[in-house]
């Protein structure tokens, strides 16, 4: 099957929390505007940013509240100032995680009584309560009983909660209404705002590209709800858990802890929550990059008893007849898949018959030997190649970092480059790629060290946390110089 992107084209990857601004990370205002601003006038088509979920304490995109929620510390608070909801004081003090959310609780109320007030926000809060009523009323409970519990995990909640009582959950709404109102109201404004950015995206012809976990968190409402899905034991606890095997990069694997599909039944009933989740997702964003896409065809499976990923078995997935459904009910896949590790023929074959972009990592292509997929030589036309991903450390910090033999053959490779031509040299490699889309992290575009690496995986310390401290203004020597790429490559 023929790829779906429609010709050459270039993106920057930066998270949303990477946009600087006032608050204590990047929200959905003029800043990210801005972005979209300066990226267009270098070139670039695309906009690439991390999964967009409500986050547990330690900030992983990959591990959220929700599959369908956004996030609220997403939120540009500074609305609230032109409605009344906030005051200039209050908002002064957002700069930190604890007050951001203070504001929001300071915000709702009054937010509230303007919908008693005004009609045509009554209404437009109704519809949007009418259309995401799939999801949203178990997310706004289950938000307020995390809160109410001071953050305890669903499964340690008193039974008759744990379980979804119908009596105590009636209760449980009248008691915390005020919490749920808090909720209904911040995933209305993130909505609001979401889709204001994206048409002023589309207003410069720039698409946004988001990211889908494969999995969900554990302790997150998707799995409250629908706890017979997935892999759950009565008291609401893993029987097996997600992860992989060892591999070049482990040598006793990954235990990542999330629960598993029950795959026959979400089958049979023709994968209805897949859909109302891609179908979301796809409806804030252009185009989405499916996380671990090898678990679609085949999955590891670990006893949740292990401490790591050595015991474990490959488990078949339905991929096939999921992909097919998306199809017949969404219609064309913009879908990119995340195809690194341990990938088999068969994995292959389905992300071929779908005609699926999968991707290559350049700072992956300067060990092994001449068919080295990830090697510019070896690029395929349907792929899409980064210099590296949020999960990599810098172009500059891995360049440094790497032995001297490895950067002799990098220069070598890069048409006898030298090291201070580094990392528009790998930028330049990327851009000139076969591929039809290339993406380039902003840290890259900034030429910085491993000091702004955003992820290392396998850790909870110090990620997710990067951040630009100001934007870079327009004509600068990152966006010159990435319009002449982008244009030299054509992918302008």
């Amino acid at each position: 099957m023929n790829s779906w992107i429609d010709r050459r084209r270039s993106a920057v990857l930066l998270h949303i929390t990477s946009l600087p601004g006032p608050f204590h990370k990047g929200v959905l205002g003029a800043e990210a505007r801005e972005f979209i601003d300066r990226i267009d006038e270098a070139g670039f088509t695309v906009w690439q940013f991390l999964p967009l979920g409500p986050t547990h304490g330690h900030g992983s995109p990959y591990e959220s509240l929700s599959s369908f929620a956004g996030n609220p510390e997403f939120i540009d608070l500074r609305e609230g100032l032109a409605h009344g909801w906030l005051d200039d004081e209050t908002l002064q003090k957002c700069r930190t995680a604890k007050r951001h959310a203070a504001a929001r609780n300071i915000a709702s109320p009054r937010f509230w009584q303007q919908v008693a007030q005004d009609e045509q926000l009554a209404a437009s809060l109704q519809e949007f309560r009418h259309a995401h009523s799939y999801w949203l009323e178990d997310y706004a409970l289950f938000s307020a009983l995390k809160a109410r519990f001071k953050d305890l995990a669903w499964w340690q909640w008193p039974q008759p909660l744990r379980d979804r009582d119908t009596d105590a959950m009636a209760q449980a709404k009248d008691e915390n209404m005020a919490l749920i109102e808090q909720v209904i109201f911040e995933q209305y404004l993130f909505d609001r705002q979401w889709h204001e950015l994206k048409a002023y995206a589309e207003s410069k012809a720039v698409q946004l590209f988001g990211d889908l976990p494969i999995y969900v968190a554990h302790d997150s409402a998707d799995v409250w709800s629908h706890r017979d899905d997935f892999t759950l034991n009565s008291k609401g606890l893993c029987t097996e858990v997600a992860g992989v095997p060892p591999d070049y990069f482990s040598a006793t694997g990954q235990r990542w802890g999330n629960p598993l599909y029950h795959w026959e039944p979400r089958e049979r009933e023709g994968f209805s929550w897949w859909t109302a989740r891609v179908r979301q997702q796809l409806e804030r964003m252009h185009m989405m990059r499916i996380d671990h896409f090898r678990a679609l065809e085949a999955f590891w499976v670990i006893p949740a008893e292990s401490e790591d990923g050595i015991i474990g078995e490959w488990r078949k997935a339905p991929g096939d007849a999921l992909l097919q459904t998306l199809q017949e009910k969404l219609g064309k896949l913009p879908l990119i898949a995340e195809d690194l590790g341990i990938i088999t023929d068969e994995v292959t074959a389905l992300r071929q018959k779908f005609g699926l972009p999968g991707m290559k990592i350049l700072q992956f292509a300067f060990g092994g030997d001449a068919d080295n997929p990830y090697l510019p030589k070896n690029h395929e036309l349907n792929s899409v190649v980064y210099t590296g991903t949020h999960d990599n450390d810098t172009t500059m910090g891995w360049f440094k970092g790497a032995d001297k033999a490895t950067r002799k053959r990098v220069l070598a490779e890069l048409d006898n480059a030298k090291a201070e031509d580094m990392p528009w040299a790998l930028i330049e490699c990327a851009l000139a790629s076969v591929a039809k889309l290339a993406v380039i992290p902003m840290q890259d575009l900034l030429e910085l060290g491993s000091e702004a690496k955003f992820n290392t995986p396998g850790t909870l310390d110090n990620n997710w946390a990067w951040r630009m401290q100001e934007m870079p203004k327009a004509g600068c020597c990152c966006w010159r110089m990435s319009r002449q790429l982008n244009r030299l490559y054509k992918r302008i």
